[in-house]
């Protein structure tokens, strides 16, 4: 069974029977995609853990409403972007540059990310290109995580934050280069080159 059937299956059965088993396989099959893509949007492992949790069930919620879903994993982006959207709202601050928990980058960096670093730059620390792109601005980071850590298509991206293919297109062509440079510019900085940290 291809996985848009199955997804339909499974919404169906929760949808017409109310079935815990059946979002227990959607919670499966998409908890890491949507644990990571908040875990660069907040202040800790924790936290995002937290959020995860909440958006699936206000996602389990939404579903109980017999509302119609075009777009599971896009409903799922969705339902993460707004929890953590809400989250700022009602701690009323900032989004901090937060230091990266290594082993949470260690499972972070499985599958799509050898993809990453080879588009950005080769033979670069995976540690130190997580870094960089949690300093990204949250539309460049999204698009990133979506596209090389989750190895979502242009067009799930699109249907994902409501956007064209082509906007993606140029979102990640600018996310891609502003993670390029800021990599550059950190390497300049090492103490091989003390002139350029003067700058």
């Amino acid at each position: 069974m291809s996985n848009i059937l199955k997804e339909k299956f499974l919404l169906f059965r929760i949808r017409a029977k109310k079935d815990p088993d059946a979002f227990g396989q959607i919670y499966d099959a998409y908890v890491r995609k949507i644990y990571r893509f908040i875990y660069f949007k907040v202040a800790s492992a924790e936290l995002a853990e937290d959020l995860t949790s909440e958006t699936f069930l206000k996602a389990w919620q939404y579903l109980m409403e017999k509302r119609e879903v075009p777009h599971l994993q896009a409903l799922l982006y969705t339902v993460a972007r707004n929890v953590v959207i809400d989250h700022y709202r009602a701690a009323a601050h900032l989004q901090a540059d937060i230091p990266l928990d290594e082993a949470v980058a260690n499972e972070l960096t499985s599958a799509g990310s050898e993809k990453l670093l080879k588009d950005v730059e080769a033979g670069i620390d995976m540690m130190k290109v997580l870094e960089k792109l949690r300093g990204l601005k949250d539309e460049y980071r999204e698009v990133v995580v979506m596209k090389y850590l989750d190895e979502l298509t242009t067009s799930e991206i699109a249907t994902a934050l409501g956007k064209t293919q082509a906007n993606v297109r140029v979102i990640l062509h600018r996310a891609t280069k502003a993670l390029g440079d800021s990599i550059q510019d950190a390497r300049e900085r090492t103490p091989q080159n003390p002139d350029r940290s003067e700058e």
